[in-house]
């Protein structure tokens, strides 16, 4: 049969999943894939047991395709299907790999833009001499600031992009708005990457891997009418170092030719672009259904 799909419940109607999801969801059972629904607030409200409350017993290995979760709610959902009988397919520590940018700046170090980071609670920036000290071997020049997940590139000027990096002022400033804007859900701390120059009417493209295989490239949902093509072939030895079974790499094309991996995702939660057909991705995921 393949593996089970899990998404989000609408919050308003438990039964049905979240519109945002009922296409992948009506396109699995049209497959003849079994599908399941959890309920994404109460997961976020640390109550993993109420959140899987509907999900049948014993259903095996599956995927996860929903709403962006914390690792540490991951590790609860895991944990939680786990007591039901169902196995998620990537693991907890796998999903933090891929799902935060020090799991796997490391791997794609040649690929991506330079960076360092510094781990920070959520409400808690930190001081311009350490924001300062560690963004010291990028050396000068612009950036762009983001935490572990997410970046503010809405608030470009304000939370997101410093000119250069020798300005200590402009730089603790951007970050400390980074951290009051992401509020409580800042993830893990402050990043700070070397900014590069794209061509922006190119556009991103999302590459979607499963096991190894890039099965699917769209673009990016923030700009679904531009569709460029790199060749993921270079990337296949990263991806298969990341160890990761399903994940995303976001795709940029630098000014000066060269394509470049912008972010890394899990693809449990990295979302299609409007008008995209999910049967093929949803193919190869149903047929990578051996437990981790």
């Amino acid at each position: 049969m393949g593996a089970t799909f899990i998404h989000c419940a609408d919050p308003l109607r438990p039964g049905r999943p979240d519109g945002h999801f009922a296409d992948e969801a009506r396109t699995a059972r049209d497959q003849g894939r079994p599908t399941a629904l959890i309920d994404h607030d109460a997961l976020e409200a640390d109550d993993p047991g109420r959140a899987v409350s509907r999900v049948p017993e014993g259903l095996g290995p599956a995927w996860y395709r929903g709403w962006m979760v914390t690792s540490e709610q991951y590790t609860a959902l895991d944990a939680a299907l786990a007591a039901r009988g169902v196995t998620l397919l990537t693991a907890p520590d796998a999903y933090r790999r891929a799902h935060e940018l020090p799991g796997w700046y490391d791997t794609f170090a040649s690929v991506t833009p330079r960076s360092v980071w510094l781990p920070t609670e959520p409400g808690s920036a930190p001081s311009p001499e350490r924001l300062s000290a560690a963004a010291r071997p990028l050396g000068g020049g612009p950036a762009v600031l983001k935490d572990y997940v997410k970046s503010r590139k809405h608030e470009w000027d304000e939370a997101c992009f410093v000119p250069d990096l020798a300005d200590a002022r402009r730089l603790a400033r951007t970050a400390a708005r980074l951290v009051e804007r992401q509020g409580d859900g800042l993830a893990g701390g402050v990043v700070v990457r070397a900014f590069e120059d794209y061509r922006t009417a190119v556009g991103e493209a999302r590459v979607w891997w499963v096991d190894g295989d890039p099965v699917l490239v769209t673009p990016h949902p923030d700009s679904p009418g531009l569709r460029p093509r790199p060749d993921p072939g270079p990337l296949r030895p990263l991806v298969a170092a990341l160890g990761c079974r399903f994940v995303t790499t976001d795709m940029a094309l630098r000014q000066d030719g060269a394509w470049r991996v912008v972010e890394v995702g899990d693809g449990q939660v990295s979302d299609l672009p409007r008008g995209t057909d999910p049967a093929p991705l949803l193919r190869s995921l149903a047929a990578a259904d051996t437990p981790r």
